[in-house]
Order: structure tokens, then sequence, then C-alpha cells
């Protein structure tokens, strides 16, 4: 409770007091201060509370921005770690994919350097059907 609403609370009972006195003792300006006094201090009471009330959602959004800080961080940590994991995978994949390249590579090599003669004519027929595309390409 902030001094706004204990002055007001105790300044709007004062009023009541000194209308129910003036009443009993038949004195309207003293009603008429009293009554006064209690609107005084119940309008003071209700600006304690609206200043309590702005405090703790002021409060209230510090946490809420709080918790959307750590959470963004939370979540950018997580995106970089799960980035690092997929770039440490794709590399691992990469050198596989080419570890098994070289090896065909040269298991090709090895197969056309032991049979050089079909691998002579392959190549021959190859060329000489690219040779004729191209021929009949021209023709058109």
């Amino acid at each position: 409770m902030n001094r706004d609403r204990m002055e007001g609370g105790i300044r709007h009972i004062r009023g009541r007091v000194k209308t129910a006195t003036g009443a009993l003792r038949g004195q309207p300006g003293r009603q008429v201060e009293g009554a006064l006094d209690q609107a005084a201090g119940a309008a003071q009471y209700a600006y304690g509370r609206a200043r309590e009330t702005a405090h703790d959602l002021r409060r209230d959004g510090e946490h809420l921005y709080e918790d959307g800080r750590n959470r963004a961080r939370a979540l950018a940590d997580e995106a970089r770690s799960r980035g690092e994991a997929f770039a440490d995978e794709a590399v691992q994949r990469g050198r596989q994919v080419r570890s098994q390249a070289v090896h065909h590579g040269r298991d090709i090599a090895r197969r056309a350097d032991e049979n050089r003669g079909t691998t002579l004519a392959l190549v021959a027929a190859v060329a000489f059907g690219f040779g004729l595309l191209m021929r009949s390409g021209r023709r058109h």
C-alpha cells in the first residue's frame, strides 16, 4: 500500500466522522466539510490504487520482456546448434561421397587398364557414334 492510498483512506474516514458529527450537532457547514473530505479522500485513495496498478503493469511488462528476450536467446542458441550439427553432418556426408567416388573411379580405371582392347573399342565406338550425330545434325 502506498502513501496516497493510506492518506486517502484516513482522509475519507475523517470526512465521514466530520459528516456524522455535523449531522448530530446540527452543523451543516461541518457536514459539507466532511463530505468534501470524504470525496477528496476517495479520490486520493483511487489515485494511489491507480499508481500501484501502473507500477504492477510496468513490472509485469518488464517480466514479459525478459521472458521474451530469454526465449529468443534460447531459440537463437538452438538454431545455431542445429545449424552447426547440420553443417558437420553435411561435411561428413560429403567426405563419404568423395571417398566412394574416388574408390569407384579407381575401380573403373583399373578395369579399363585390365581390358585395354575392349576399352579402346568402346571409346572408338562412342567417338564414331558421336561423330555421326554431329554430322547428321549439320544436314538439317
